[in-house]
């Protein structure tokens, strides 16, 4: 492959960013001998001095010599990821792992939480294991699956582990390449249920999963490529895409950072987090009405029929919402089983591409794409507000009914600016679309921007009371989570305010 494809080839990942002003880059380990940071760039996921923290001014220490870079998707020098299951304290989680040339590798297993400002705690090791070149990923059509690789490694889970978000990082025995796999430890079954369930969005994830990022044969539901190692938009890209593949470039998910900022700031607080994923929800693994809150902390664009209905019977049971992003419940999706026949490995979503009548990528007859709105179910009947549009240019979040408990203690008032919180994609309140059905509404932020085409934008931030009492709190902005715990992006009023409506909801229950 000559060297203007490896060019394409790199803008693979770097398509996806243009929605995301917190592009992640490489990702570090841990304040360590064994850390490895981009360019002098600050770990993203390190809380440095938050609450309230100031942009650094000083750059951190170089790496050391001789740190591990992470694998690409062409040589695939170790890329793995976890096989279908749901994991749990007492139980095991198995890694499917290709190293190329085959060596020896270990992993490093690391739990995300605040831990004094690091950001993640290492949990165990694996010993050294011998690696394999896996056979090549199968494709079928554009859909990219390696679900007939061989297990690697099998991690049985300590029974004294927390719940959590976990990522396993997967190093060559010589120290020369790394890779990185996220997977999530749920709660025991039998356990007492805390007061907020956090969901973790993987079905997102992996609808921009552009792995092998190759210039041959990868494909998400964006992107795929041309014969000429070209990247292609939506028109051509894959309809359906497998959860069995690692995810591209360093092997975490694009807007994985997003979640992983919440979960930093809220363990740092304290409060009683359950974690569960996008897929669990869609197979009814959890019962979301045995908890106070729902809390949706990152991009979560792409929700089935089951996930939206176990969220809806939730919010008129008496559970809370909270969903800190925006563009949230926009695409209508199926979730349908993977050729070993283990269910819910395969995301299909047509988007506006014309497929077979009749398969899962189908979706309802009729509708002109797959979206939800298209379905006669738009995304406000749920959240109160609903997708407006990319925002090319950062632009200040204007604050609104400051008297209201939210912005109490903030120092926020009326019309006051909070720089660079509408940032990446924003929702406003459609006047043409129907609310859900509430007993109180207020707008929090109202917000112009400009869109990439100039047009003049609003962004709006929401909070409904519905008939069951359950509160549904829309942020209607990228830029929220990052403000919770990201270095350089952290603000303190919207720190007051998100745990101003956590607290309320947890006594309000």
């Amino acid at each position: 492959m000559g060297t203007g494809v490896n060019r394409r080839w790199e803008s693979g990942t770097l398509a996806h960013s243009v929605s995301d002003p917190f592009g992640q880059g490489p990702l570090p380990w841990l304040r360590s001998p064994d850390q490895y940071v981009a360019d002098g760039g600050v770990p993203w996921y390190v809380s440095v001095d938050a609450p309230g923290q100031q942009p650094l001014t000083a750059p951190p220490p170089a790496p050391p010599v001789g740190t591990p870079a992470n694998s690409d998707d062409v040589v695939q020098q170790i890329k793995g990821f976890a096989s279908a299951g749901v994991h749990r304290p007492g139980g095991a989680v198995d890694f499917r792992v290709t190293v190329n040339p085959p060596r020896e590798f270990g992993v490093d297993v690391y739990r995300i939480g605040h831990y004094g400002g690091d950001g993640a705690r290492q949990m165990t090791s694996s010993p050294l294991i011998g690696g394999i070149s896996q056979p090549a990923p199968l494709v079928v059509g554009r859909t990219v699956s390696c679900h007939h690789w061989w297990q690697s490694w099998r991690l049985q889970i300590p029974s004294h582990w927390r719940p959590g978000a976990y990522v396993a990082v997967l190093t060559t025995a010589d120290n020369r390449h790394r890779s990185h796999v996220p997977f999530t430890v749920r709660d025991a079954a039998s356990a007492r249920p805390p007061e907020l369930l956090l969901v973790l969005p993987d079905v997102t994830w992996q609808a921009y999963n552009l792995f092998p990022e190759d210039g041959r044969t990868g494909a998400s539901l964006y992107h795929a490529w041309d014969d000429l190692g070209g990247l292609v938009g939506e028109s051509e890209a894959a309809v359906t895409v497998s959860f069995d593949r690692p995810h591209a470039g360093a092997g975490l998910p694009l807007h994985v950072g997003h979640a992983y900022d919440f979960v930093r700031w809220a363990e740092r607080y304290g409060y009683d987090l359950a974690y569960t994923t996008a897929t669990d929800l869609h197979a009814g693994l959890v019962d979301p009405t045995r908890y106070r809150a729902m809390v949706f902390p990152g991009h979560d664009e792409y929700w089935s029929e089951p996930m939206r209905r176990a969220v809806e019977q939730a919010r008129d049971a008496g559970t809370s919402l909270v969903f800190l992003s925006a563009n949230t419940l926009y695409w209508r999706v199926e979730l349908s089983a993977g050729p070993s026949g283990e269910p819910h490995r395969l995301l299909n979503c047509r988007k506006r591409q014309r497929v077979q009548p009749g398969g899962p990528a189908a979706g309802l007859h009729g509708s002109a794409s797959a979206l939800w709105r298209d379905a006669g179910e738009p995304e406000q009947l749920l959240l109160g507000v609903q997708y407006a549009g990319s925002v090319p240019v950062a632009a200040p979040m204007i604050a609104r009914n400051t008297g209201h408990w939210l912005w109490a203690g903030t120092g926020l008032h009326e019309g006051d600016e909070v720089p660079g919180l509408v940032a990446g994609e924003a929702d406003h309140y459609n006047p043409r679309v129907p609310l859900p059905r509430h007993a109180e509404r207020i707008l929090l932020a109202h917000s112009p921007y400009r869109d990439s085409a100039g047009r003049r934008r609003h962004q709006q931030t929401s909070l409904y009371r519905a008939l069951s009492g359950a509160y549904v709190f829309a942020a209607g902005t990228f830029a929220w989570s990052p403000a919770l715990d990201r270095p350089g992006h952290t603000d303190a009023r919207i720190q007051r305010a998100t745990a101003n409506l956590l607290d309320h909801l947890c006594k309000e229950a």
